[in-house]
């Protein structure tokens, strides 16, 4: 198995996948020609989609538009992404920390602010950590749009700004004025998202920087990691190993899946025509319980492996949901989904080598 593990060389996006993203979003490029674009956590699952998505409309649109890249590892993501770096790639990386990373020179009209650390590890051993990466670091980075003519900034939220979805509620929308309960450290990640958000509102107002957040739910596709706790790599990974599926909960969670490729050319929209002081949510809209998403991930990859389901759910316990409306960004954008689920599993493993027997 190989593509995005730590040490080896990332394959490339298929081309299918970049002229596609092209496609969804040629109309907005010519605005960007010329300009600098930051992004900081260039370098992660969706970092690597920004960076090539970049590089591939570049190239076909002949545009002198850069993207300024910050990285902790910039050296190891050269090394990891070699397919991006060779001619005139049109990305400047640069090494730093979100939180006090040295300012790159020049004007960058457009900034997308996607430094994160998300994963459930450091959750639990660090949140102090993760807490001061999302507030020091969007502290920095509005800083830095203050300081070097940012016009419009996209900034990358999640839908655990909410807190808990109420389980009668099927698709979350974005007027839900829930909220992350303040009371446990479970909830770093969402409220220090939320904090970020208005940091984003105050740069509006105060610098005059247009902001827009785009809440992320959960995705697929290429550079998904199949050994972390995203619930469907984990289900590829087992599968591509000829299974069993291992689902460690009950099975009764209800998650979807947007396809990385539509999340990108969501996500360059935004940047470009969102109106500011606006927040979308950013995901599918088709709800399935865990167990049906172990359940596709087998039919598509491994017929006839057995999925194993470790607990048992209890009995009129309420269902834990965390799946967006996306009517909003359908109705003010034109946003679509365009991959589904049973094509997002197969792109995924694909690209880690998996073939259809």
């Amino acid at each position: 198995m190989s593509g995005a593990g730590s040490g080896t060389v990332a394959r490339p996006i298929a081309h299918a996948d970049l002229r596609a993203v092209l496609e969804q979003t040629r109309d907005l490029w010519e605005q960007a020609r010329g300009e600098r674009i930051l992004i900081t956590g260039g370098t992660g699952f969706l970092g690597s989609w920004l960076l090539e998505s970049f590089v591939w409309v570049r190239r076909e649109l002949e545009l002198d538009t850069r993207v300024t890249a910050l990285s902790r590892r910039p050296d190891a993501f050269r090394a990891k992404m070699p397919h991006l770096f060779s001619g005139d790639c049109g990305i400047d990386l640069v090494a730093g920390d979100v939180r006090d990373f040295a300012f790159p020179e020049g004007e960058h009209k457009y900034l997308i602010a996607a430094a994160t650390e998300a994963s459930a590890k450091q959750l639990a051993e660090e949140p102090q950590e993760m807490w001061s990466t999302i507030l020091a670091g969007m502290q920095r980075t509005v800083e830095f749009a203050r300081t070097h003519g940012t016009k419009r900034m996209l900034q990358t939220s999640s839908g655990a700004v909410y807190g808990r979805q109420p389980s009668d509620v099927v698709n979350l929308p974005e007027e839900y004025a829930g909220a992350p309960d303040s009371m446990t450290v479970k909830s770093v990640y969402g409220e220090g998202k939320r904090v970020s958000e208005l940091l984003g509102a105050l740069a509006e107002r105060e610098y005059g920087v247009e902001h827009v957040s785009a809440r992320i739910f959960a995705l697929g596709g290429p550079h998904l990691p199949l050994d972390s706790h995203f619930a469907l790599g984990n289900f590829i990974r087992d599968a591509m190993r000829g299974g069993p599926i291992i689902l460690e909960g009950d099975g009764t969670p209800t998650r979807s899946y947007l396809y990385a490729g539509d999340a990108v050319a969501w996500m360059w929209r935004m940047l470009f025509q969102a109106p500011s002081g606006r927040a979308y949510n950013l995901g599918s809209p088709e709800s399935l319980n865990l167990r049906q998403v172990a359940e596709a991930v087998r039919d598509v990859l491994a017929p006839g492996a057995a999925v194993e389901v470790r607990q048992q759910a209890a009995a009129g316990a309420p269902v834990s949901r965390y799946v967006p409306s996306v009517e909003r960004a359908e109705r003010e954008l034109g946003l679509r989904v365009t991959v589904d689920l049973r094509e997002t599993i197969q792109r995924t493993a694909g690209w880690y080598g998996w073939k259809r027997a």
